[in-house]
This record gives C-alpha cells, structure tokens and sequence, in this order.
C-alpha cells in the first residue's frame, strides 16, 4: 500500500484521539464516557496500525529513540482520557500533560528523525 494513505489515516486518527481526548476535558460526564472511550480506544488502534505501515514502507527501526519517544506520547495520550473521567478534578494538569504530549510528539517527528 502507498505509504500516503498509512500517512493520511495516521494523522487523521491522531486528530480523532486528540479531539476526543480535550473533549473529555471539556465535558467529563459519566453519560459521555462509554461513547468516548469506544471511540478513543479505536482512533488510538489506528494510530498505532498506521504508524506501524510507515514504518514498515520507510524502513525504520522501532528501537530508534525518536520512535520509543513517540510511543511514549501515544501511550501517554491514549490513556488520558480515561483517567479525566475518574478524576475530573485533575482536568488542568491533564490537558496541559496532553498539549505537551502532543507538541514532544510532533518535535521527535518533524525535528530529530530528520536530523
């Protein structure tokens, strides 16, 4: 497969992650929870599958440092979202946790693999 259309579901389903996981924040009602769980569970698969075709078709290494950072992030990213609904007291700290996630993720992509 062309390795634009892993690019294009990749980026796609972070943006899926990534609005879910602030719409969490901005709304954490327990009516809301199943809903966004399911849907962030699934967007976070996708992450992943994609960013495993990529690195697949660009021949990169899962042990490279740029890459263990950036499962870090998903991982971090992906498990933010449940913890808002269980303590929605914590909802400053973790969308500030979320933004820095994000922009680490986005640094070890655009700035140090092309390094």
């Amino acid at each position: 497969m062309n390795p634009l259309y892993y690019s294009l579901l990749h980026v796609f389903a972070l943006f899926v992650l990534a609005a879910h996981t602030f719409m969490a924040f901005a709304n954490p009602a327990p009516e809301n929870r199943k809903r966004t769980m399911m849907i962030t569970g699934i967007a976070s698969l996708l992450v992943i599958g994609s960013a495993g075709g990529l690195m697949a078709r660009h021949g990169y290494s899962w042990g490279s440092g740029w890459v263990i950072v950036k499962l870090v992030c998903w991982l971090g990213l992906s498990g933010i979202a449940g913890i808002v609904y269980r303590r929605p007291q914590l909802r400053g700290v973790l969308a500030s946790v979320a933004m820095a996630l994000i922009l680490t993720a986005l640094v070890m992509v655009y700035l140090v693999r092309t390094m």
